[in-house]
């Protein structure tokens, strides 16, 4: 499930080139206005019996097609904290590239974080792996996750892999004008979560995937199933 408390956004890294929800090709291109749903409330709903509309024991996944950090969004945000706090039986995932923002946009009792928001700190290539992954590793988090994605280079992350990160995931990037994922790519990120043993999938292969020197392009629909069917996902016991 996906909760998008507020609409808009803008690109901030190269990684937000051609997003399929903001970028050149996409139906919102050019919103840039940030504001809230109709959604904003929608975790604390209830119906006539006074139950939650959204039952508890979910992922829910926060502000995927915009950014939680947003510094248009910073009056909204106590708010929004209110409610996740309120809905401590439900796993909040947030995105964001933003992650240079966290520490000023924190309600004042974080401590070293809930324990039902996992933050997922996306990297696109190597050069914003160098700048975010360092301050995310030093960040009070009780659950990190790092999505190399859209993955549009090899990354190196044999530094910044530790205990604190949950999982590693990798996809390519969607849209009509998508840049090319090199399936070596995503294998060697692989093999350095398997040799730090930190559980790895490979979550959508992306438009446009280079794999034995040809580059096949592949429909949006068929994205995350084909990358399930690569079998390269690798999971421990924690």
């Amino acid at each position: 499930m996906n909760w998008e408390p507020w609409t808009g956004c803008y690109m901030h890294s190269d990684g937000c080139a051609n997003c399929y929800f903001y970028g050149p090709h996409a139906k919102r291109f050019g919103q840039n206005t940030i504001k809230k749903t109709d959604k904003f409330d929608w975790p604390i709903r209830k119906n006539a019996k006074g139950d939650y509309n959204i039952k508890g024991n979910k992922i829910l996944a926060t502000c995927f097609a915009t950014d939680f950090f947003l510094p248009e969004a910073d009056a909204w945000r106590e708010e929004i904290w209110a409610m996740i706090r309120e809905r401590s039986d439900i796993d909040f995932l947030i995105l964001t590239k933003r992650i240079d923002r966290f520490m000023t946009s924190l309600p004042a009792d974080w401590g070293d974080g809930y324990d039902h928001v996992a933050i997922a700190c996306t990297v696109e290539n190597q050069d914003r792996a160098n700048y975010r992954l360092p301050l995310f590793r030093s960040l009070p988090i009780r659950h990190k996750l790092l999505f190399c994605a859209p993955l549009l280079g090899a990354l190196d992350l044999s530094g910044y892999l530790d205990d604190d990160i949950e999982e590693v995931s990798v996809g390519g990037e969607s849209g009509m004008e998508a840049r090319v994922c090199d399936y070596d790519w995503v294998l060697d990120i692989r093999r350095q979560c398997i040799a730090a043993d930190i559980p790895f999938s490979f979550h959508q292969t992306g438009a446009r995937l280079r794999k034995g020197g040809r580059v096949y392009r592949i429909r949006r629909e068929f994205q995350h199933s084909q990358a399930r069917r690569a079998g390269i996902n690798y999971k421990i016991d924690r």
